[in-house]
Parts: structure tokens; sequence; C-alpha cells
């Protein structure tokens, strides 16, 4: 028996997020609420592209992802120009980068000819306000890198507002467009990696040269940061070089890697080289060239995060690594976080059907393919479809595990036959209700199979708990005639209300003939309720001998009203009974 299924079912998701907390993983995404776990882990970063002109106007509007007002192209001209002359002539910026700043910042002009006054002649207007009103340098410098405003405002220094007062920024960021990284990327670098743009002088090249000394090409390398940009902190990266040492000797060239490599994504290189030892001890160099070379996502989709998190998953329900590595040489073609997505839905449908923990690592052991290929209705929807409850829906499916293919999304889903077992539970539940006399007036029987739930057999066990409780049948009998709900839940939960009240509370067995609701309310209102009156009646605020049911019966604002408000402590005291009594719910 493997831990997992020694596990209690309100447990499970709990033991299922500790295990990746365990394994230095994410927690899992229903942690957080979030439940996309197809998309990129890091969100599409803002790029900058050239003004998109539509025909027959004569206004430009930028197309860089974020709302930009439509500007007349030739205002827009005369204040790029005046922008230009600003920060070459006045600051003295290259005339290269002061262009790029001029041309590629269309939030920062958009909101610096908002405060130009003049519409007629802007790009004199913008003149004489530049003279006059030194702008914050680093926003259009930022904005021209890629970095969306909400992105750069908080990179901003506090107390810096020309670009000259930072030399070690300018200084590392023209060794990276020396080095072949185009401008609009940089911005990418500096929001994750800011520390390489504090190296002091000469240190970046030497990091760059050390790269290319083992043999990496300066084109590869100016990808590879944009990917990466931790590279450029600290020494070499040894397990980004063990990982292209791997993948060389299986057979990939670095223009496959390059290929593969998404400039918005970031890779963690530790854990890409985590997911290539698995696969090496999973199969030789053939089988582990065939997979990466089929499913590259494996690797490369959230640095093998994904895979990791799902490998992590089957060893806790106990899956052998042998049959764990089966299952991804016969990977289907879907995108990794696809995969990973499905398969954590129908783990959630399992659940939520309240499929007992050992037959949920059943199927998740022995399924895990189908559980990842398909994209399942949510489970209301198949319970309504299907026309079926929880408990014969977890037979079934245990019994049938191939139908959950055809119940994706998409698809219809046809309903479930009449299963014998309905049949003779109603017989059963007829019986139950014939013993009880409800047979004498057609219409009262009518109403009891509206108020009973449950199947017969399952009606009669929890009467029989009652009745081997210590009553009387005919109490008994009497007892659910006056208040039927009280067979509406598990034998366990009434065995153990009427355990509190004899054992806890300290009342008599029969109490229960005179009011039988009892077994209707939380064992927490009882508690609280019982725990207030006593002391009360300490206090000499309350009659010593109240019934139960007055005690528990009346609503909540009856209560405070006659009983909690009758003493000056007696909110307080009511307060503090609540927080006790949460403590030892949980």
């Amino acid at each position: 028996m493997t831990h997992f299924q020694k596990l209690k079912k309100p447990s499970i998701l709990k033991w299922v997020s500790s295990y990746f907390v365990e394994n230095q993983l994410k927690p899992p995404f229903w942690q957080t609420g979030s439940f996309h776990i197809a998309q990129r882990q890091n969100p599409r970063l803002y790029r900058t592209k050239r003004s998109v002109v539509t025909e027959n106007s004569d206004k430009t509007m930028f197309s860089d992802g974020e709302n930009v007002a439509r500007i007349p192209r030739a205002t827009l001209k005369e204040a790029q120009a005046a922008l230009l002359e600003y920060l070459h002539s006045t600051r003295s910026i290259h005339f290269t980068d002061a262009e790029n700043m001029s041309k590629n910042s269309p939030h920062f002009l958009q909101k610096l000819l908002k405060k130009v006054e003049s519409e007629k002649d802007v790009g004199s207007s913008m003149t004489r306000f530049l003279r006059y009103h030194p702008i914050n340098e680093f926003e259009p410098f930022f904005e021209s890198l890629g970095l969306k405003p909400c992105e750069y405002t908080p990179l901003l220094p506090r107390d810096l507002m020309f670009l000259s007062d930072d030399c070690l920024l300018l200084e590392n960021y023209k060794v990276l467009c020396n080095y072949g990284i185009e401008r609009n990327k940089i911005g990418k670098i500096y929001k994750e990696a800011i520390q390489v743009f504090q190296h002091e002088f000469g240190v970046l090249p030497l990091k760059l040269q050390a790269y290319q000394e083992l043999g990496l090409s300066q084109s590869f390398m100016a990808k590879v940061i944009v990917c990466g940009p931790h590279l450029l902190i600290g020494d070499v990266d040894m397990k980004f070089i063990k990982v292209l040492e791997i993948l060389r000797s299986v057979g990939f060239d670095y223009a496959w890697i390059e290929e593969h490599l998404s400039e918005h994504d970031s890779y963690n290189w530790s854990m890409i080289l985590r997911v290539l030892n698995f696969f090496s001890e999973m199969g030789g160099r053939s089988e582990l060239h065939g997979l990466i070379s089929q499913h590259p996502g494996l690797l490369f989709e959230g640095s093998g995060y994904r895979m990791l998190s799902l490998i992590a998953f089957l060893l806790k329900f106990g899956s052998p690594l042998d049959q764990i590595s089966s299952t991804f040489l016969q990977f289907p073609e879907i995108q990794v976080g696809q995969f990973v997505s499905n398969f954590i839905k129908c783990f959630l449908f399992l659940h939520e059907i309240e499929m007992e923990v050992n037959e949920i690592g059943k199927i998740v052991c022995s399924y895990p393919l189908l559980l990842g290929s398909i994209m399942l209705k949510k489970t209301n929807s198949l319970l309504g479809n299907l026309n079926v409850g929880k408990r014969r829906l977890c037979k079934y499916i245990q019994e049938n595990p191939q139908e959950l293919s055809k119940w994706v999304m998409g698809k219809r889903v046809v309903r479930l036959p009449d299963s014998g077992e309905d049949i003779k539970s109603q017989r059963l539940r007829m019986k139950f209700l014939l013993d009880l006399g409800y047979g004498e007036n057609p219409n009262m029987m009518k109403k009891a199979l509206k108020v009973f739930r449950g199947r017969g057999g399952e009606l009669q066990e929890r009467f029989d708990s009652i009745v081997n409780a210590g009553l009387d049948k005919k109490d008994v009998s009497e007892m659910v005639r006056v208040s039927p709900q009280i067979l509406n839940q598990s034998k366990d939960i009434i065995q153990k209300k009427i355990d509190i009240l004899v054992n806890e509370l300290g009342y008599p067995l029969s109490s229960l003939v005179s009011f039988p609701s009892y077994l209707s309310y939380t064992t927490q209102r009882v508690r609280l309720r019982l725990a207030m009156y006593s002391w009360l009646k300490d206090q000499g605020k309350a009659e010593p001998d109240l019934a139960l049911s007055t005690i528990v019966a009346c609503s909540d604002k009856l209560f405070l009203r006659q009983y909690v408000n009758h003493h000056p402590s007696g909110p307080q005291v009511w307060q503090d009974l609540k927080g006790i009594d949460m403590v030892r719910e949980e």
C-alpha cells in the first residue's frame, strides 16, 4: 500500500500540495486559484513594433499592445525630431541611442504632447518646453528597450533623472548592443536580471568572452542571454554548459537548440538539467533523442517544470519509475502544459465525485496517458447529463475507465442506462416507508419519497443505528415521522451526534424521543449553545432546567436577545466560545 492509499479523503488535496513543496517545486495551481497550467509561466513582454498606418489615414497608431491614441503623422514626426534634438544636442546622448529613444517610446511621447500648449507648431513648442522642463530620461530609455510603462515604472531610479548619471547602466547597455542583442529585447534582460547592468567596467565583456571560449557562437549566445539573462550573473553557469553537452551528445546541434528557445520565456537551466538526468536514467541515448525530438516541450516548456511536477505527482501516487518512463515514451502529440492541465482536471473530477482515494490512485497510475489527453466537462454538467449519482458514477468509472474519453468538451454525453441496483434500491426504499406506516396515505407516501434522501438500504441502516443506540423501535419510528430529515445523513454522523449528546453533554438518550430534530443540527451549533447556556447558569442569568429543544432550536437572533445579551459580558463570552469551537473543529 502506497502512502497515498493510506490518506483520508479530506486530506488528499493538502497532501498533493505538500509534495510539491517537499520536492522544491512550485505549489499546484489550485493553491493559488489559478487554472492556467497550459499557459506560459512568464507573461509575454512588451515588444516595440513599427508604427502601423492605415490606408487613407494621416494618423499613426503604435501597435505595441497598449492603448495609445492616434497621433497625426506630421505631429508625430515633429515631436520625434524635437525629442531627438533635445536628447542628442542638449543632453549629449549618442545619436543612435537618442534616435532609438525618440522613435520607440510612444507612451512617453503621448504624455509629453499633452503638456505642449500649441497644436500648430508642435516642434517649436516641444523644443521650448524641453528647454525649461527637463525630462526623466530613464522613461523613454526603458520604453525604447521594449518595456511597458507598468513594467519600467517600478524600475526607475529614485534619485536620478539623467542617463549620464548612471554610467554603469549605459556602459553595460552598449556592451549588449555591440554583442548583437536587439535594443528592444534588452529591456527583458534589465527587468529579469538588473545586476547585469551593475557590473563594473570591463566585467561584462569578460563574461561574454568566457562563453565564447567554450565554443559558443556570438549569435547563439545573444539569443540564449535574452532567454536566460541570469547567465551573465556570477561565474559561467556550468549547469547550462552541462545541458548543452548532454543535448549535443545525443545528436542535437546548437541550431536545433536555438530554434526551440523562445525569447518570451526565461529558462531555468538547473531544472532543465534535472529533466535531462531523469530522461537519461530512463533509457538510452537513442530513446532520449527520439523523445526530445518528438516532444521538445517536455524539456523547454516552463523549463521542464510541468513535466517534473507530473513525475512527482505520479511517484507520490505509487507509480513505479519504469511505468512513468513508459508514459513519456508514449507521450501524445499535445503541448505539455495542456497535458498536465487535463491530467489535474481529471484528478479533481475524481475527487469531486467522492471516489475513494485508493481507487483514484489506481486510475491515475494505470491511465496517465488517458487522463492527460482528454479535456473533461465540468463535474456538475456530467452528473446531470449522465443522469447519475456520485456513487454509481465512481463504480462505473472504476469498471470502465476508458469511458472518460466520451465525456469531453465538444462531445454529446449519452446518459447511462438504468441499472438493476436502482430498481432494487427503490424497492427497498418503498418497503422501508411502508414499514413506517406511510402506506396508509398515498399523499403522505408521495411527500415522504421527496423528503427522504438515500438508497433503501442506507435508510434502513441509519434507522437501525438509532435503534441500536438503545431506543425502542416504535419510538424511533415516531421520531422519523416527526422529523424525517434526521435520516438524511450518514450512519457515522448519526452515531457521532448521539455519542456527543450522551457522553459529552450528559443528556439522557431518551431526550431524543422528545426532541428528534437534535440530530439535524450541527455539533458546532449544539456545543456552542450549551456552553453559553452553562456559563449563563453559573452567572445566575438563565433558568437551570431549560429543555434541550429550547436551547438549540431557537434562531440565532432570538438566542442572542433572550440569553446572551442578558449579561454585560455575554457577547464577549459568546465570541470567545465561538473561537474555541472553531479551533476544535479544525
